[in-house]
């Protein structure tokens, strides 16, 4: 039986980069290292690559994990890819001090869209990270159907 989502996986340019922005300025700490050398072909083709040669992080906080992944022979993404284009659109990070965490990230490199809008408990915003990916600011809505405990 499936128990729910374990983790979104990034390709990142800069592994340092991503870990000075998700562990030090979102408070993620890193649990798992792993330096995955070029060659390794059941690797390979298990990511469908030519060559999966990377370094990989998970970062963790709270009953949440984010993978990390620096390749050795990595693409360029857009980073202004659409989100209306099919894939993966954003992942959300739930706050519950918005306009404290919204302010955070805009210090720290997120280009949001527009201030936090919506009601309490039901206020977000959309931004993109220092690499592209696109994030949410959700507000915590303890009590609410889709909230989950933190």
């Amino acid at each position: 039986m499936i128990l729910g989502v374990h983790h979104p996986a990034l390709a990142v340019p800069d592994m340092q980069k991503a870990l000075d922005f998700y562990c030090g300025v979102l408070g993620f700490e890193q649990v798992m290292e792993a330096n995955l050398p070029s060659g390794i072909k059941p690797m390979s083709d298990a990511f469908g690559l030519d060559d999966a040669g990377c370094k990989v992080r998970m970062v963790k906080k709270g009953n949440s994990c984010i993978e990390l992944f620096e390749f050795a022979k990595q693409k360029d993404g857009d980073p202004k890819r659409p989100v209306n284009q099919t894939g993966i659109t954003h992942f959300a990070l739930v706050s519950d001090d918005p306009e404290k965490d919204f302010e955070t990230l805009k210090k720290a490199g997120v280009a949001f869209n527009t201030p936090l809008f919506g009601a309490s408990p039901s206020r977000f915003a959309y931004g993109r990270d220092p690499f592209g990916n696109v994030i949410e600011l959700l507000e915590h809505a303890p009590g609410t159907p889709s909230a989950l405990e933190f």
